[in-house]
């Protein structure tokens, strides 16, 4: 089963989320871009830098202040973005 942000609401649901993203990475590394710790973090970190065009690409307004779907959306990203 892939992790996939779009349920996320509560922050139980961030965990869950979270949970499935770590068994993802033991089974699935290898379709991972940044399957290591810095590649993963630095990836996170371009991502939120470009995140306002990720959300204008979509039609939705960019996010001012953070949800735990973002979150999710920020952490599954970290896990390809390049």
């Amino acid at each position: 089963m892939s992790a996939k942000p779009e349920n996320i609401v509560t922050r139980e649901d961030l965990v869950l989320f979270i949970q499935t993203l770590v068994n993802e990475s033991y089974s699935a590394s290898k379709n991972w871009q940044n399957a290591d710790l810095p590649s993963f973090l630095e990836a996170m970190a371009a991502w939120i830098e470009d995140m306002d065009g990720y959300y204008q690409s979509r039609g939705e307004p960019k996010p001012i202040q953070p949800s735990w779907k973002i979150l999710g959306e920020i952490l599954k990203a970290a896990t390809i973005y390049e």
